[in-house]
């Protein structure tokens, strides 16, 4: 075990919200908001947990990281705040990756997953702000690909001049690098733009309808790619332009995603295929409050600010893209914490709600040891002068419990999440009859059962047509099987039966 108290840094100089510059006053940097929503956190945690979920408690931005709490200066009630904070968390998490730790013996890197559910005006359009955060990390990358293109194609065109001539060997293309992924990109999009940026990435869409669609088109292999993502689990796929075998050894991904809660079961129908347990969830109450529209109405509009915020910290991630890799790390005593709160959370949650949450509270920790690991690396951006990173990064103590506060208002979050998913598939299965849906049931398994171990789509359609299943209906059973991960598409036309994470 590392010495934590070895890495000792210069003490903080307070930095005035969007801006880049020490300011001469030495007084500690508040965060506006604590003083604010005090009164409105205590109601909103203090109401009946059937009426309303809780929102983090004050302790949760009474000592925050310099850049977070000036992003939580912004939010315009408790929830929008959470929201604030959790999406900041996520997008930042994508560039943090030259940060990693050890976690059940095993390397893992700080991103995150999450899904802000809320009704249609309550005012999830306002993470897009959080996407500022890294916008400038996106451009730089577009930036620099645009030149590594350029440069190709003039070396391409040399090529094709003097090839006759044998003019050496042909150049080859540059990958296309970026950090955002379309979230309308199919699969092996997705895995190709993962693998051009070694295997670095965002995901970010607030409109789940997207996002919906191409999961309803691809056959169950995009909720596999993301769980196996999650884990940092190898991802593999052929390329179809030159059939060339891609492996991905250590996907590093980070998907911020918001929606209706319909939409949160269209993307997860059921909550036990074990890609409903890698999400955080929170859900924004709709609040019948008309906000102030013209509030701070000048030039400085929130999108600049966030923009400057984001210019604060791309600043942070070229120092830590030229100073890494840092090792991150709890101390003794944190470690006997985590492991004694996560016991009696799980411990609790058998009682409370039996197996079902279970694999949710487990990744749960995990989800938990990043959160730590994100508030441990934007520390670093407050202090000053040129000292040299610490190789070993060591979380601080309140930090640590700042994260433990969240997580038992997350899990909350997703029980709720998992209750409605639950529900949701109730209701749909009510209106035909349980016969019907046990006989739809019972044709699926079946038509598995009489699957090999892998096949191909033309087998796949065989056997249902022995099995006196029509096409259509093969389809939607093929599409289904893969969601809930009881098949796993290998490649084009390409499958194998799973056992269900």
């Amino acid at each position: 075990m590392p010495n934590c108290q070895n890495a000792k840094l210069p003490k903080a100089s307070p930095v005035a919200p969007d801006s880049g510059e020490l300011p001469p006053s030495d007084a500690p940097h508040v965060n506006p908001q604590t003083e604010r929503l005090t009164a409105h956190t205590a109601t909103a945690t203090a109401t009946s947990a059937d009426a309303e979920l809780p929102v983090f408690p004050d302790e949760v931005y009474a000592s925050l990281p310099r850049l977070l709490d000036d992003v939580c200066s912004y939010g315009i009630s408790p929830e929008d705040s959470d929201m604030l904070l959790l999406g900041a968390l996520t997008a930042l998490s994508s560039c943090l990756t030259q940060v990693s730790g050890i976690y059940g013996q095993r390397q893992v890197c700080p991103n995150l997953f999450l899904f802000v559910s809320a009704q249609a005006s309550a005012g999830k359009g306002r993470l897009t702000l959080c996407r500022h955060l890294v916008d400038v990390v996106h451009a730089d990358l577009r930036r620099r690909n645009r030149q590594e293109w350029e440069e190709y194609r003039r070396e391409k065109s040399l090529y094709e001049k003097n090839k006759r001539q044998g003019g050496g060997d042909e150049p080859q293309q540059p990958p296309v690098r970026m950090l955002f992924i379309p979230a309308n990109s199919s699969a092996t999009a997705l895995f190709q733009t993962l693998n051009d940026n070694e295997g670095q990435a965002l995901m970010f869409e607030t409109e789940g309808d997207t996002l919906t669609t191409t999961f309803r088109s691809e056959h169950g292999n995009y909720s596999d790619g993301l769980r196996k993502a999650f884990h940092h689990e190898p991802i593999t796929y052929n390329r179809r332009k030159d059939r060339e075998y891609v492996e991905i050894t250590m996907p590093r991904l980070s998907v911020l995603l918001s929606g209706t809660p319909r939409q949160v079961g269209a993307l997860i129908p059921d909550p036990e295929n074990g890609l409903f347990s890698r999400f955080l969830f929170y859900n924004l109450p709709l609040r019948p409050v008309w906000n102030d529209v013209f509030a701070g109405n000048d030039d400085d509009t929130l999108d600049s600010r966030f923009l400057r915020l984001g210019g604060r910290f791309f600043q942070f991630y070229t120092r830590l893209l030229k100073e890494g890799p840092l090792r991150f790390t709890l101390t003794v005593e944190q470690q006997v914490e985590f492991n004694r709160f996560f016991g009696n959370l799980q411990e609790q949650g058998l009682q409370c709600k039996g197996p079902d949450m279970l694999a949710s509270v487990r990744r749960l920790g995990l989800t938990a040891y990043r959160i730590c690991m994100v508030f441990s690396a934007l520390r670093l951006m407050d202090y000053e002068g040129d000292a040299p990173l610490p190789a070993t990064l060591c979380c601080r103590d309140d930090d640590f419990h700042t994260t433990l506060l969240m997580i038992q208002v997350l899990l909350r979050h997703t029980e709720a999440a998992y209750e409605s998913l639950q529900a949701e598939a109730s209701h749909t299965s009510h209106p035909a009859s349980v016969s019907q849906g046990s006989a739809s049931e019972k044709r699926r398994q079946a038509l598995l059962q009489m699957l090999p171990p892998e096949f191909d789509r033309t087998l796949y359609q065989d056997k249902a047509r022995e099995a006196g299943i029509p096409t259509r209906t093969a389809d939607r059973y093929l599409i289904e099987l893969c969601n809930q991960g009881r098949l796993e598409k290998e490649g084009h036309g390409l499958y194998k039966v799973k056992t269900m994470i």
